[in-house]
């Protein structure tokens, strides 16, 4: 097989030698369309175009054949004879164009016998020699890292993936369209960032040469977007690329898309208002209904959510209140590990009590959760950046909203509060000092903003990539990236 494709190679190699020294370049510098392959199977029998493709088939009966070019939007047939160009036209494509190639082609349409939407071929040209073929036609490529590696190829042979990374431009269109509907605005904040903050994650940290400083990617948006709320957006989002430097597994990469947005004068349950309606409309504008299939079970999104009380759930796990707490650590570790629910080694190593309440919570709690269902109240030593509610201050005003056991999103009250707001960010220092790598820094570019005063308002962040996933049921994250990071 692989000598098979290095003679292949060598074919090819030796064709575009031979065409540039016949003064033939393969390499054309453009070609006029009159029409995309979409458009032109639309035209009528007799109307003239002018098309460019890929050729992904290719068969000759002699003095005749017929070829398929195609993009990623569609393909269509092509017919080449000796009855309509000339005999040496004819030979040259036989012989120095292979599939692969990008070709240009201008003739008239007509249906063959078969029914086959078809271009009669009067003139053509070479517009792109390939030195190396294409995956075999009716395997496609199936190796699944050469997949992510050789991206093109993918989409070239896969029509599944086609599929997929098409929908994913759609939905993002669909997500920038819908929120400024709604009164949003698209803001760009940066990605090399000096503070770690806005999620809690491990960062990715680099040295800013010129500036002799250090900085990390952006892990979240949220510091920046709330300040440009403070400078008077009332409504903004942001499609955003975000880095954390952790974990990969089917649900998860370093490098990730979310979008993210912040409106003035909401609380969280505006906000529940707002997303329910946004998620229904993103499956009927995707799918075409209401229905969406998770990990093989069908969820019927129209229906009211469920609600459940987070922290009303996880007292009821462990069979003791966890909120007096959060402010003792080893306490609630003790008390964790006394349940027996876990082995000690699982709860000793966790270096905050949020973190001793999210493992309980992942464990215990998030994979029982299957139908949509709207999660709220939580503990607020999980989030220093949402706001503590008025009726109890050891409760944050935050939801998520999960289908069988995958979180789509989080959203929450914002605190503007400044001290309180800076009490929460030194506490994630004193985290961060005794080793919590996933803890935030305090951020005084964002306090200062904070100090000169922000409306209420929640915001919500949400992963692209993740919805993509239940969107298309595919079995990995990587599947709806274009270029997921190989090792």
């Amino acid at each position: 097989m692989q000598d098979n494709l290095y003679k292949e190679v060598d074919i090819r190699a030796n064709k575009i030698k031979e065409l540039k020294e016949m003064g033939i370049n393969p390499y054309a510098e453009k070609f006029e369309e009159t029409h995309t392959i979409s458009q032109a199977r639309t035209l009528k029998e007799g109307d003239k175009v002018s098309v460019a493709g890929r050729i992904t088939f290719r068969r000759a009966f002699g003095k005749f054949m017929f070829i398929q070019i195609s993009d990623i939007f569609d393909k269509i047939q092509v017919s080449l004879s000796i009855n309509e160009i000339p005999e040496d036209k004819y030979k040259f494509f036989k012989d120095y164009v292979d599939i692969g190639d990008y070709v240009g082609v201008t003739g008239d349409m007509y249906v063959t016998q078969t029914g086959e939407i078809t271009v009669k071929t009067y003139e053509y040209k070479l517009l792109s020699k390939a030195v190396n073929p294409l995956p075999e036609k009716y395997h496609g490529l199936t190796d699944i890292e050469a997949r992510y590696r050789q991206r093109y190829l993918d989409l070239i042979s896969n029509a599944e993936s086609r599929q997929v990374l098409l929908g994913r431009s759609k939905l993002v269109s669909f997500i920038r369209r819908y929120l400024e509907d709604n009164g949003f605005i698209e803001v760009e904040t940066p990605i090399l960032q000096g503070a770690v903050c806005g999620a809690s994650a491990k960062p990715f940290l680099t040295h800013h040469n010129a500036l002799d400083k250090e900085c990390n990617l952006r892990i979240a948006p949220e510091v920046y977007l709330k300040q440009v709320v403070a400078g008077g957006f009332p409504r903004v989002f942001e499609v955003a690329k975000c880095f954390r430097n952790e974990g990969m597994d089917a649900s998860h990469l370093q490098e990730f898309t979310q979008v993210e947005w912040y409106a003035s004068y909401w609380n969280f349950e505006d906000n529940i208002k707002f997303f329910s309606g946004f998620i229904r409309s993103i499956v009927e504008h995707m799918l075409g209904g209401h229905t969406i299939n998770v990990n093989g079970a069908d969820f019927d999104i129209s229906q009211e959510f469920k609600r459940v009380n987070y922290a009303e759930t996880i007292n009821s796990v462990l069979g003791f209140d966890v909120l007096p707490l959060q402010e003792n650590l080893e306490e609630l570790k003790a008390r964790v590990i006394a349940t027996n629910l876990f082995e000690e080694d699982e709860i000793a190593y966790l270096k905050s009590a949020g973190a001793v309440i999210d493992y309980v919570y992942k464990r215990k709690i998030r994979p029982e959760i299957v139908n949509p269902t709207i999660l709220y109240n939580y503990p607020a030593c999980l989030v220093p950046l949402a706001r503590r509610s008025d009726k109890d201050e050891r409760i944050i005003e935050m939801f998520q909203f999960l289908i069988n056991g995958e979180e789509l999103c989080k959203a929450y009250s914002e605190l503007v509060d400044p001290a309180i707001q800076r009490k929460t960010l030194e506490d994630q220092a004193k985290a961060k000092a005794s080793g919590d790598e996933e803890a935030m820094d305090v951020d005084e570019d964002f306090l200062l903003a904070m100090e000169h005063g922000m409306p209420p308002m929640s915001g919500l962040g949400m992963g692209i990539d993740r919805l993509l996933v239940m969107l298309y049921a595919q079995p990995s994250i990587r599947d709806v990236v274009l270029f997921p990071i190989m090792k």
